[in-house]
């Protein structure tokens, strides 16, 4: 029998995409993959937007130590590079990135700080929604030759791809746990701009603390898009006593403490159904919903952990949840300022609450303020 033998020997350099690993890595493993072809490309990074606030954020990045723009944010109407890629709708090289040095942006003069010399810009789409940029910079002076491009464009539309992979599990998970909260008439008096609000707390804190204890702008994301589910067990907790005006009973307290079990055991299943198990960095929405309640003195609950042994993102989570809920009208109490809420978690900081949190989000006055008036309560609601 004759024929072409077969053969094992190619080895797919992308193959390391179809494993379970974090976006970051998969960032990496692409770009090594580029810069075998073009060595001058130092960096590629995304930003990502959020429409409701008009931020571009930071969000992955492959340029290892050489990162100009950790935890960083920045509105696109101030923008008017940026606004310019999408109103002509298409991407954009600058070979001499000194003609914007006159702007003296913050994110413009970091890049320049950094010594990159020249950047390829592409806006990222999803289903013809902005999605966000991505950034290719260089070292070198005017690389970007339109063969260069060309050949580049391809890997551009891959990472979009994988990002919005990526963020699009996340959303179908986000969407089905939202859908069964309406579905199942959670109230509690948590309104949609509650959750609004405290989710940017949280994201506030972990911005501050990301020096110190080394996070991602990928971990700090996660956290702003899984706060909002911290009570999603409230789902299984019968509305006579999730709505109960007054004080509740021994055993109607322990009931409502077992939301905590009920929301871990809930996102499991969710997870188990949609395949989504495998997802990286997906203990952080588990360690939210059912530890979010521990106190760093070991007595909170279901478990009664202490300092440490308590995840950050619970503890972050627990500070924002408080913050937003003294501050906020309830049909039992008028809203306390900010002031007299600060106040009260400064009392609790280091015995219940985590002091480092308390005082992160104590660093970010105008921020709270910016939220509180774009993310107001309804007044009738």
């Amino acid at each position: 029998m004759t024929g072409t033998p077969v053969m094992f020997d190619h080895e797919d350099q992308l193959n390391p995409l179809d494993r379970n690993i974090g976006l970051t890595k998969k960032l990496e493993y692409i770009h090594s993959t580029l810069k075998e072809r073009f060595p001058f490309i130092s960096r590629i990074a995304a930003a990502i937007y959020d429409p409701e606030t008009d931020f571009l954020k930071t969000f992955v990045h492959s340029s290892g130590g050489d990162q100009p723009l950790p935890h960083y944010q920045a509105k696109l109407s101030e923008s008017q590079s940026l606004r310019e890629i999408l109103e002509k709708g298409r991407p954009r090289v600058v070979n001499d990135l000194g003609i914007f040095a006159p702007a003296e942006k913050e994110h413009t003069k970091r890049i320049s700080e950094q010594g990159y010399h020249a950047s390829y810009t592409m806006p990222m789409y999803s289903s013809g929604n902005f999605l966000g940029f991505l950034f290719f910079n260089s070292y070198a002076g005017a690389p970007f030759s339109e063969e260069t491009l060309r050949q580049i464009d391809p890997f551009g539309h891959l990472i979009s791809l994988t990002i919005l992979h990526e963020l699009s599990s996340l959303q179908t998970l986000l969407a089905t746990v939202k859908t069964a909260r309406d579905m199942a008439h959670v109230r509690d008096n948590e309104t949609g701009t509650h959750l609004d609000r405290m989710s940017r707390y949280a994201r506030l804190i972990a911005n501050k603390l990301a020096d110190r204890y080394q996070l991602s702008d990928e971990y700090i994301e996660n956290i702003f898009v899984f706060a909002p589910l911290h009570d999603i067990g409230k789902i299984g907790i019968p509305d006579d006593i999730l709505l109960k005006r007054g004080k509740l009973s021994e055993q109607e307290r322990e009931l409502m403490k077992s939301h905590t079990l009920k929301g871990r055991e809930l996102i499991d299943r969710m997870l188990g159904n949609f395949k989504l198990d495998g997802l990286q960095h997906i203990d952080i929405l588990r360690n939210i919903a059912e530890l979010h309640h521990e106190s760093l003195d070991g007595s909170g609950y279901p478990y009664g952990r202490q300092g440490e042994g308590i995840p950050l993102e619970s503890r972050i989570v627990a500070v924002a949840d408080i913050f937003d809920a003294l501050t906020s009208r309830r049909p039992y109490k008028p809203a306390w300022t900010n002031e007299e809420a600060f106040a009260f978690l400064n009392n609790f900081a280091g015995a219940k609450l985590d002091p480092d949190c308390v005082q992160a989000l104590a660093e970010c006055h105008t921020e709270i303020e910016d939220i509180q008036q774009q993310f107001r309560e309804d007044p009738v609601g």
